[in-house]
């Protein structure tokens, strides 16, 4: 006959004799997803801002060729065929001052405005956290347009460009009449286009809320292009410095 003997369950290996050694949960969520907390947004946050300065990298070389181009088409002369001599063909560019101050105060203010929507939103997002507490609140903050007026003050400047390019050509400077003329068109006008598409982005940051995107994701649209509005407003400067000393 047979003997029967009792199987006893095996005893599972713990790492410090404590309990079942289970595979650890990542996230820490209840559904084993990660968490979507602060720390995912300053990580999303970050990211976008290493993303911006790879992308300003090409347009700061494009900036630093034309100048470097400038600088030695001002020295290089030309040669008249018809008198067998050389000629300094680069002639001073009378720029419309007055109309580039009213720009560039233009185009400051409009930098301030958008650093104050900036702001605004980052303090939202880090009072996001309390305001959704039941039975906390935190009164009801002014709301003011910064980032409207930005819009209005980038379309302002951009209308101030095209006046100050029809003042040029009044004068009788166009793109094509003499090497000066050519790189002051060449340099204004490549940061008009750079300035217009910071105009276009920070219209999609408003219309986030017509989106219902949330919170995290408009400031991080609105953070990013505010450092490019930034830039911008710099590289201006350094322009029309630019065209004041090697006129």
């Amino acid at each position: 006959m047979p003997a029967l003997t009792p199987t006893l369950p095996a005893r599972r290996e713990t790492s410090r004799g404590k309990g079942p050694n289970l595979p650890p949960i990542r996230g820490g969520g209840d559904d084993g997803r990660p968490d979507s907390g602060p720390n995912d947004h300053s990580l999303r946050l970050r990211r976008a801002r290493i993303g911006l300065a790879i992308a300003l990298t090409p347009i700061l070389l494009l900036f630093v060729s034309f100048t470097t181009a400038y600088f030695f088409g001002e020295k290089l002369p030309s040669f008249d065929s018809s008198g067998n001599t050389m000629l300094r063909s680069w002639r001073p560019v009378p720029l419309p001052n007055l109309l580039f101050l009213v720009n560039t105060l233009v185009l400051i203010a409009s930098s301030l405005s958008v650093d104050l929507a900036r702001r605004k939103l980052a303090r939202r997002v880090v009072l996001a956290p309390a305001a959704a507490i039941p039975g906390v609140s935190l009164g009801r903050e002014e709301e003011f347009p910064w980032l409207g007026v930005t819009i209005l003050l980038g379309l302002t400047f951009l209308t101030g460009q095209f006046f100050a390019w029809r003042t040029l050509a009044a004068r009788g400077f166009f793109v094509a009449t003499q090497p000066s003329s050519s790189f002051v068109y060449l340099m204004t006008g490549a940061h008009a286009i750079h300035l217009l598409g910071g105009v276009l982005v920070l219209a999609f940051a408003g219309t986030t809320v017509v989106l219902r995107r949330s919170l995290e994701s408009r400031y991080i649209a609105v953070d990013v292009t505010a450092w490019y509005w930034h830039f911008m407003a710099l590289l201006w400067i350094y322009i029309l410095a630019l065209l004041e000393l090697t006129r």
